[in-house]
């Protein structure tokens, strides 16, 4: 490539570039840095029966920058997802500039058959919630009690205390080569009144869907407005384009 001077009779040619440069540098340093992309989740409800849950993972995703939603429908008595999901909505390079709002109204139109099939109709109350602007805990343990009405900030006596432990795992696909780590899958246990219990335990090779985990974290405890159906939301950071991308599992927790 051709590189071209400054003005004539300019004593310092290439000075305007390099002020340029100079100049986005200090802008682009100002900015808060993006690493990956962390989806945000939200809890679309439960089945009359209690046996459905539904949620929604969305966000920007890291390396093109397009919008996307994925709407998950796990059967609670099997720990699985529904046939036929999850549903799935992105922008792509036809509609880049395709805004998260429409993107997620596109997943919605997706699973509106499933979710008014399984009448997935009764909301979602949250328990207990590690936010993401929660400070110095790194979200390995989770102590919360079901509510009892009708006082303020009134709780069962019974103390539910979720553990999160992850270990190396064989995964779908080469994560040493990605991440120069194998992938890590996790376990957890749950205790009431000191009574521990295993609720899940990675086997085998991880499911492709997972990517190449890199660490996970507990996110919170959720049940049905009717008080069943509790359910444990694990964020799993996978290996991404741009650095660790987050992204959503639910684990059902026997009533």
């Amino acid at each position: 490539m051709t590189q071209h001077a400054g003005p004539k009779g300019s004593a310092r040619p290439g000075i305007l570039p390099r002020l340029l440069l100079l100049v986005a540098f200090i802008v682009l340093s100002a900015l808060p840095a993006r690493a990956g992309d962390a989806a945000l989740i939200e809890f679309l409800g439960y089945s009359k029966d209690g046996d459905h849950f539904a949620f929604e993972e969305f966000g920007i995703q890291d390396g093109s920058g397009f919008a996307y939603s994925t709407i998950y429908v796990v059967q609670l008595s099997t720990d699985s997802w529904v046939k036929g999901t999850p549903f799935r909505a992105q922008a792509g390079e036809a509609d880049a500039e395709r805004p998260l709002a429409k993107v997620r109204t596109d997943a919605r139109a997706l699973a509106k058959g499933q979710l008014e099939a399984l009448a997935i109709e009764v909301p979602t109350q949250i328990l207990a919630l590690i936010g993401d602007g929660t400070i110095d805990d790194d979200a390995t343990q989770l102590r919360y009690a079901d509510p009892a009405c009708c006082g303020i900030a009134t709780v069962s006596e019974t103390e539910q205390v979720l553990k999160l432990t992850t270990f190396e795992s064989d995964a779908g696909f080469d994560c040493v080569a990605l991440t120069e780590q194998k992938a890590l899958g996790y376990a957890l246990t749950l205790a009431v009144d000191g009574v521990e219990r295993e609720v899940h335990r990675d086997k085998g090779v991880l499911p492709k869907s997972r990517g190449c985990p890199m660490g996970y974290r507990l996110y919170g405890v959720v049940r049905s407005f009717d008080g069943g159906g509790h359910v444990a939301i694990v964020a799993v950071h996978a290996f991404g384009f741009e650095g660790p991308d987050r992204r959503f599992l639910a684990v059902p927790l026997v009533d």
